[in-house]
């Protein structure tokens, strides 16, 4: 007996051992965060269903945790990438290596989600725009999707963002000391 519990310890790690090796800290998810990932759990919905935008947003404000999420940014991600699917896939279209109806669900929404905020979210620098993309890709799609997420969304930019995309080569690597 006292065996098996020499052995259940040995599994366990001890404070001390995880202590030496080094932990990445794991941030809280911000308001903003959780509003994209409800948007792309409702934007996939959408995508695999075609159900009602109305239906869609009732159930994603049913789910744990959206009291959490930044609302408005929910609304304007949701609504906004529904109603604009057409000229956001003609964005996307210039930028990837098939039809978008051939991405895989999670990639388009994630893809539709960025360009979104390429075009109507200024207030949010394009390389945060991208990053919270390929975030999303990490979290929710495919092993290497986020590769593809971040190089269509690179490439995107320069046709959403072009002064800011351009004002940001110009400076290099966009210092603090030229903000």
């Amino acid at each position: 007996m006292n065996t098996n519990n020499k052995s259940a310890t040995a599994a366990t790690p001890s404070p001390s051992k995880s202590a030496s090796a080094p932990r990445k800290r794991v941030q809280p998810k911000s308001a903003r965060r959780r509003s994209r990932e409800a948007a792309l759990q409702g934007l996939y919905q959408w995508l695999i269903t075609g159900d009602d935008v109305g239906t869609i947003d009732a159930h994603m404000r049913e789910q744990q945790d959206f009291d959490k999420a930044d609302r408005a940014h929910f609304d304007a991600l949701l609504n906004g990438c529904i109603l604009e699917a057409p000229d956001l896939d003609g964005v996307l279209a210039r930028h990837v290596d098939r039809k978008t109806t051939e991405l895989s669900p999670i990639e388009h929404a994630v893809l539709m989600i960025g360009a979104y905020e390429l075009k109507h979210c200024i207030d949010i620098p394009y390389k945060v725009a991208i990053n919270e993309a390929v975030e999303l890709a990490k979290a929710f799609g495919g092993t290497d999707g986020h590769k593809y997420v971040n190089g269509v969304l690179d490439r995107a930019a320069g046709d959403l963002r072009p002064l800011e995309v351009s004002a940001r080569g110009k400076s290099g690597s966009g210092s603090s000391a030229s903000k």
